[in-house]
């Protein structure tokens, strides 16, 4: 697939923290309830930290107790890529950012969480960059 943002590898490395590499660039996690972004309720936009994105909103962040930041729909449909992946023995869909293919984590459904679409973006917080709302 083709993207607006795209940089050869060497760029991406040197653009990125080692950390940010591995799960944007090679679909890394980071471990659980290490991220900045865990537990944060501060007002604004999510953004990639790759690219720049606009990516989630922060009324859609809710409390999933599973260690990384989760969401329950992206800002806009076409802000993320939703791919199946088969790896580690299991069927999941990885959530990508859809203007730099970037690796964010990973969309569950069906899992009972009191939200209006029952999903669970379930999104690595190494892989964002919160703006605060202003005011």
């Amino acid at each position: 697939m083709a993207y607006d943002v795209e940089k050869p590898d060497e760029q991406w490395r040197a653009e990125l923290t080692p950390a940010e590499y591995a799960v944007l660039r090679q679909s890394a996690t980071e471990p659980a309830f290490t991220g900045e972004y865990t537990d944060t309720k501060t007002k604004g936009v999510y953004s990639c930290r790759a690219c720049g994105a606009d990516l989630f909103e922060s009324d859609t962040k809710f409390e999933s107790h599973c260690g990384w930041p989760s969401f329950y729909d992206p800002k806009d449909s076409d802000a993320v890529e939703l791919v199946e992946d088969r790896s580690h023995g299991m069927v999941r869909t990885e959530v990508r950012c859809a203007r730099c293919g970037s690796h964010l984590g990973h969309v569950f459904a069906g899992e009972g969480y009191p939200t209006p679409t029952d999903q669970r973006y379930c999104i690595n917080s190494v892989s964002l960059r919160l703006t605060p709302a202003e005011g």
